[in-house]
């Protein structure tokens, strides 16, 4: 009898031990984001919450970046990128995204992102812009490329501590299904352009599918 009592005690325990050790894993948007990744990470309104979209957003994040955790509730990602030798300064880049319908079209916020840029001649920043349009993945990428003395805009983090430092910013509305997404990246020129290839990757990796 004792030894029944005994063994059915061992069972429960060994049981109980099991069920300690199960369940499901949850990662955050933060953990998804992690260098390298390419899992899909999706807002609150995009995806499978959505019933009238289909598909998930996907994009790689290049090595080397540090993830952030974003600042505020626009943003939906946020990345340093380490300076490189010679600059006092790391790159940032952040993407917004306001919402399915929201933020407005690429054009417009190409126009504000070129208005933050001065010329240090007193120039026109708007001539000096260099825009392109192409699709990625099916999604329709609008992107701009502009140097100049950056006033940092509605992201006063991003603002160079030296105001007549000449910065480099590159930028890229992406259309997609669930809303735009808008990628802006600052920083001292040296260091956004030893960035430049891994900053077309990661605007080259976004699909949505």
């Amino acid at each position: 009898m004792h030894r029944i009592i005994i063994t059915l005690f061992i069972v429960a325990f060994v049981c109980w031990g099991c069920s300690k050790n199960t369940g499901t894993a949850e990662s955050s948007p933060a953990a998804s984001q992690a260098s390298g990744s390419a899992s899909p990470v999706l807002p609150p309104t995009v995806g499978a919450s959505s019933p009238s979209i289909s598909g998930q957003l996907h994009y790689k994040v290049p090595e080397g970046w540090v993830v952030e955790k974003p600042t505020s509730d626009m943003r939906f990602a946020q990345y340093k990128l380490p300076k490189a030798g010679g600059d006092s300064e790391d790159g940032l880049l952040i993407v917004y995204y306001f919402g399915l319908g929201q933020g407005g079209p690429a054009q417009a916020n190409i126009d504000r992102w070129i208005g933050q840029m001065q010329q240090p001649d007193g120039s026109s920043s708007k001539e000096k812009a260099k825009t392109e349009s192409l699709t990625v993945h099916g999604l329709p990428v609008n992107t701009v490329d502009v140097l100049g003395n950056y006033s940092g805009g509605m992201s006063p983090d991003s603002a160079p501590a030296e105001k007549k430092a000449i910065y480099r910013l590159r930028a890229a509305v992406i259309e997609t299904p669930g809303g735009n997404f808008y990628v802006k990246l600052t920083g001292p020129e040296k260091t956004v352009a030893h960035w430049d290839q891994a900053y077309t990757d990661y605007i080259k990796s976004f699909e949505f599918k």
